[in-house]
């Protein structure tokens, strides 16, 4: 703490708190005096018994906080959603804006899978140690298998630097610094929109980034020839940052014949693709499908990253365990990949935690536990495909006007991209008390099927009432 002066404007009150009682009759006084009244009063202050110095500087003093610079940030904008949600007293609200998995109940869900994983934790009695900085073995084994296929040749050839890392946005951050570090001025293209947590992470790297373009609000889909464009027209050696699967946020995805396409332009304009897999399984409720567009570029023998998460198929949100892959060309060049992700994850966290990573080790190294998790993930699954198409049927059955509300049945994953505005957004929560974000986005794993004629009440009433 550091002292300062206070104004005289401001001394008044600390003087008068903290100079002797037979003193404060004396305090109006003009501003003019005030500063000789003070050295006068501290003199005679001085001289009383047992006082010193010391305890009279604080009477026109006071601590100054060396943080006083540092602004107040603002709220994130999604967790803010969630605790305005929270303060809500209204029956009919909806929270849809965190991206986190609900019953039909809408209560958080543990899968039955990772209950017995945990079970088969304690009674092994598996001990508590630090992990290797690249992370538990088993897991980054079984998460490698699961993103590129058992039989992949870049596995069998060790064509794959994995470290598992703090959940997909840990996973971001440490590829993100392998950028800043090896690939100086290289820039990384993001969709517009994208996930709101990625130009924070770039930003925090220090590491370029440009947009490309990709939803189209006249259509509500797929913008793909400006997408292509954008794609093609940035320099060789740049990043391409791509939604594996279940785009966020917009629920859009390529077809297979699109992703073909891009897959042609991105190697013919030698650039590196950057996978984000945050929902492997979760979209379609297929592993394998979920992982197509991954795995058509490992088989064009292309360099590439891919970040993964847990958080979603295996709904270990609070575990925070996923892990980056690189593939190189070589497992020479692998094994030199892997020894840097090490270095820069030392002093960011040291090692990474261990419980949700045995937690997937278990499940997926188990075929039992393994097929008895892909049947619980075709049932989350399919409770979204079913509320979603809920409330398609609400939309078409309500509004009269023949708008075209088909994109909610073209889009896929846990997220819609409704196409409404701030305005029209901000009306969905203070009149009708469904917390989302302000982009349009909302998250159907936080709706039930007793509630979807209430949301497209809302829906309605805010596309047309509000501009």
């Amino acid at each position: 703490m550091a002292s300062t002066i206070l104004p005289l404007s401001l001394a008044s009150t600390a003087a008068s708190l903290a100079l002797p009682s037979h003193s404060k009759a004396k305090l109006k006084l003009s501003r003019n005096d005030y500063g000789a009244y003070l050295l006068d009063e501290s003199k005679n202050f001085m001289k009383m018994k047992g006082q010193s110095f010391d305890r009279f500087s604080m009477v026109a003093a006071v601590n100054v906080s060396r943080f006083d610079g540092i602004s107040l940030a603002p709220p994130d904008p999604i967790l803010g959603v969630s605790e305005a949600f929270k303060a809500s007293t209204n029956e009919m609200k909806l929270n849809l804006g965190v991206g986190a998995y609900r019953t039909e109940e809408l209560q958080p869900y543990v899968l039955n899978v990772v209950k017995k994983a945990e079970e088969l934790m304690l009674e092994r009695g598996e001990n508590k140690e630090y992990l290797p900085i690249e992370g538990l073995a088993t897991f980054n084994k079984v998460t490698a298998e699961l993103l590129f296929g058992a039989d992949s040749a870049v596995l069998k050839q060790q064509r794959v630097a994995t470290v598992q890392g703090l959940s997909g946005t840990g996973s971001l951050r440490l590829a993100t610094a392998l950028i800043e570090r090896y690939f100086p001025g290289a820039k990384v293209l993001i969709s517009s929109p994208t996930w709101g947590n990625h130009k924070n992470i770039f930003n925090d790297a220090r590491v370029p980034w440009s947009e490309y373009r990709y939803y189209d609000p006249k259509t509500v889909g797929l913008d793909f020839e400006g997408m292509i464009a954008d794609i093609k027209a940035a320099p060789e050696g740049s990043f391409i940052l791509l939604h594996g699967c279940a785009h966020n946020p917009t629920g859009i995805d390529p077809t297979p014949e699109q992703w073909e396409t891009i897959a042609d332009v991105i190697q013919e304009k030698n650039q590196i693709p950057f996978f984000d897999v945050a929902y492997q399984g979760f979209a379609s409720g297929s592993l394998d499908a979920d992982a197509s567009s991954v795995r058509l570029f490992t088989s064009r023998d292309m360099e590439l990253m891919v970040a993964q998460s847990y958080s979603k198929n295996l709904g270990l949100y609070a575990e925070r365990i996923g892990a980056i892959n690189v593939v190189c060309s070589s497992a020479d060049a692998a094994v030199r990949v892997k020894s840097q992700l090490k270095r820069l994850a030392r002093p960011m966290y040291s090692n990474p935690p261990v419980h949700g990573a045995r937690i997937v080790a278990n499940v997926v190294g188990d075929p039992d536990l393994f097929n008895e998790w892909k049947k619980e993930m075709e049932m989350m699954a399919g409770r979204i495909k079913s509320v979603r198409e809920r409330l398609y049927g609400s939309l078409t059955s309500k509004d009269k006007s023949g708008k075209d509300w088909s994109f909610i049945l073209k889009q896929i994953g846990m997220f819609s991209y409704t196409g409404l505005n701030k305005a029209q957004s901000e009306n969905m929560t203070n009149k009708w008390h469904v917390y989302m974000t302000k982009d349009g986005r909302i998250s159907l794993a936080g709706l039930s099927s007793a509630k979807c004629e209430h949301l497209a009440d809302a829906i309605i009433d805010s596309f047309y009432n509000v501009s």
